[in-house]
């Protein structure tokens, strides 16, 4: 099932939109260092007169996740690499324009991760002139009920995906895996 939710903020642009699916088939794990920090991860785009390295924004949008979580009395997500590169794969998708602003290819994402899992859920937003992306994403989602469930679900990997393109469009998509 899909759901989203759309609204934009004053003088900046901020979009976002919420997915979520239960009692999904994960695929068979092929690689159990799931946590293994990858390469080459580092990406850095000038956009106007803001300059955002994404593995930055990343890290934030996963901290302030985490932060959000244990105020609540929540466990703390762990970071996935696997799931953080399917979430940036489609943030890069989108920010070129390859897919629409959407949850377009979820089901396929997540089952593109080599772990076995019960549920999943996305959010994902879009934003354009903000001088903290990360933040911005953050708090649209943490005031939309949609985004908000996600964020609040019994999940307990996460991976967060950031791009950026010429235009100084910020795409972000955070994916929930519950594993087995």
């Amino acid at each position: 099932m899909l759901r989203q939710t759309a609204f934009g903020m004053a003088l900046s642009t901020l979009v976002l939109a919420s997915g979520f699916m239960t009692a999904v088939p994960g695929n068979p794990a092929k690689n159990k260092s799931a946590n293994q920090p990858s390469s080459n991860l580092a990406s850095q785009v000038a956009t106007s007169n803001l300059t955002f390295e994404t593995t930055t924004l990343e890290k934030s949008v996963f901290e302030q996740i985490n932060l959000y979580r244990v105020s609540q009395g929540l466990p703390k997500l762990t970071l996935n690499t696997h799931i953080t590169r399917q979430a940036r794969i489609h943030s890069q998708n989108m920010a070129q324009g390859k897919v629409p602003f959407s949850h377009q290819g979820f089901e396929r994402r997540v089952n593109a991760i080599p772990l076995i899992y019960n549920s999943a859920a996305e959010n994902v937003a879009f934003n354009l002139g903000y001088s903290n992306p990360a933040s911005q994403a953050v708090i649209g989602w943490l005031k939309s009920p949609g985004h908000l469930k996600n964020i609040q679900g019994n999940y307990n990997l996460t991976g967060v995906g950031v791009a950026t393109n010429q235009r100084g469009e910020v795409y972000l998509t955070q994916l929930f895996l519950h594993t087995r």
